[in-house]
């Protein structure tokens, strides 16, 4: 009884219910016009449905009334697509002969159930229903007022019923086929992929950033050199303006349609100079070796190298502080090898885990290469390799 209240309540029931009448107002045309023939609407189903485009507009149609809160969504349960193959236009077939049939009875229910009721009040005044099959049953009587209500709840009844027999149909019959779930599980996957990515960059982009302000700031406030606070502040102005920069192609990934042209400007190795005086401008003494032709480097490869290399750098100057970094850097038989050391202090050795870290590991997984992050021989390393003979 609750779910039958609950059901009475929402609009959903009613716009069911007009799905269902739409096609009963064909049929009681054609009845108009050949009674004795109703099995022709029926016939005329199977050439409509193997129309391509009839699957389309019963799509949009089942989302539009019966599943309204599906509208839209890339996950919704009947597809609004013209039909691709033959079992898709025979799914249609049987979906237009299913959806007939209960709009016979929603028909029949509508039009006679209230009249039923009306029928009933009229007995129970003395009047004597107009139907000739119910005046046989039923005399005149004023008991009959009491069951008057009972045929509209049954037609309510029905109507949700029908209703959700129909929507269970349009799932089964109109619904995406394998191949459109595969289609939708891809774009959902590569949407959190960029979902995941874009955080990434985030992380990796404004956590330099920051870092690099916080320990300039500091560092200044601490030395009282007018000299070196105008180089930290400097270096804290460059630092936020270069974030600023990266803040902009990442946040152009979610206004724009195509994201490859955004892609295509994130910065390089080319850059990590940039990187490395950063750094140095934060009080870190950096040794840093290049080698090979870094402007060689696949554009992969070369992005996430430099983002490797920022949160390498990120994790020295957040962990660690101003110590000396070992950065080595080059191409080595078609790969690109990274490694950033630093001596381990209180701090750097409880570098166990953390975003940072992990995202300097899924970068180079999904590239196909493999990240070592730890303690090693009195010092903490990033080493990273990455192939591109793959990538070339």
């Amino acid at each position: 009884m609750r779910h039958f209240l609950r059901a009475m309540a929402a609009p959903v029931t009613y716009s069911r219910w007009l799905h269902l009448l739409i096609p009963s107002a064909v049929a009681s045309v054609w009845l108009f016009i050949s009674i004795d023939t109703p099995w022709v609407p029926f016939a005329l189903a199977l050439p409509a449905g193997l129309l391509p485009v009839v699957r389309l507009a019963e799509g949009i149609q089942a989302q539009l009334l019966l599943t309204p809160a599906e509208r839209g969504r890339p996950d919704a349960s009947i597809s609004a697509v013209p039909a691709a193959t033959w079992a898709e236009r025979w799914r249609t077939v049987a979906w237009l002969e299913v959806r007939l049939l209960l709009a016979t009875a929603a028909m029949f229910a509508t039009v006679w159930l209230p009249a039923t009721t009306f029928d009933l009040v009229r007995a129970s005044t003395g009047a004597g229903p107009d139907m000739d099959w119910l005046a046989a049953l039923l005399p005149s009587h004023w008991l009959y007022a009491l069951v008057a209500p009972l045929p509209i709840l049954m037609l309510l009844g029905l109507i949700v019923l029908c209703g959700e027999v129909a929507t269970a149909a349009a799932r089964g019959l109109l619904g995406p086929s394998p191949a459109e779930r595969l289609t939708a599980l891809e774009e959902r996957t590569e949407q959190l992929l960029e979902r995941n990515r874009i955080a990434r960059e985030l992380h990796d982009s404004i956590g330099h950033a920051l870092t690099v302000a916080v320990v300039q700031a500091g560092a200044a406030r601490t030395t009282g050199d007018p000299e070196f606070t105008a180089r930290a502040l400097a270096a804290i102005e460059e630092t936020g303006r270069n974030a600023l920069d990266d803040l902009e192609r990442v946040l152009s990934v979610l206004r724009e349609s195509g994201p490859g042209h955004a892609i295509s400007r994130r910065p390089t190795l080319v850059e990590a100079d940039r990187l490395l005086e950063s750094a140095r401008g934060s009080g870190v003494k950096i040794d840093a070796a290049m080698t090979g032709p870094l402007d060689l480097v696949p554009g992969p490869v070369s992005r996430e190298g430099y983002r490797i290399l920022q949160e390498s750098l990120t994790n020295v100057l957040r962990h660690a502080g101003a110590v000396p970094v070992r950065v080595r850097l080059g191409v080595v038989e078609e790969r690109l090898e990274l490694e950033v050391s630093n001596p381990l202090t209180g701090a750097s050795q409880r570098r166990s885990g953390g975003s940072g870290l992990r995202g300097i590991r899924e970068r180079a997984a999904l590239l196909g290469g493999e990240a070592r992050t730890g303690p090693h021989e009195g010092e903490w390393r990033v080493h990273v390799s990455l192939p591109m003979d793959h990538i070339l």
